[in-house]
């Protein structure tokens, strides 16, 4: 056991499709703004800038409206096995947590991993209680599953 463990959430989906095209989908805005977040929320850019030490700043807005401000620090970018990034609501935000992408050959499929690692237990218990973060982070990555085989497969 790791010891991170008390403090993370791992989610996991296989995309059928190459590693590169689904990299691709986390590495473009035109991309990430149309399957990013859960089931029912949209995803508006500010800013994007995908290079290390680049962040994008988006708002997602939940199916009661409700806007959640975000932004995203890309840590470390490794085409196409990995990106490493921290999370929260703003820069420098004191709650925001890292992920941790993985891009796995499988076959002609590619399993995508998300780790995240909440800076506590406490952060980590709210995000899976109060936001549902495991669920979440489910569909996210559904979500990425169907924008690569209906945008990105049939080129």
């Amino acid at each position: 056991m790791s010891e991170t463990a008390d403090r993370e959430i791992v989610v996991s989906h296989l995309v059928a499709a190459p590693r590169e095209l689904v990299f691709e989908a986390f590495t473009e805005v035109r991309h990430l703004s149309r399957w990013w977040g859960p089931e029912g929320f949209t995803t508006a850019t500010d800013s994007f800038d995908f290079r290390v030490g680049g962040a994008w700043v988006f708002t997602l807005t939940g199916p009661d409206g409700t806007r959640y401000p975000e932004w995203i620090g890309w840590t470390e970018i490794v085409p196409p096995e990995r990106i490493t990034l921290r999370h929260g609501e703003f820069a420098g935000d004191p709650n925001a947590f890292d992920s941790f992408l993985t891009f796995m050959v499988e076959g002609e499929a590619t399993r995508v991993e998300l780790r995240t690692v909440f800076p506590t237990r406490e952060l980590r218990d709210e995000a899976v209680q109060k936001y549902r973060a495991v669920e979440g982070g489910r569909q996210t990555l559904r979500k990425l599953a169907a924008h690569v085989a209906e945008h990105l497969t049939d080129r």
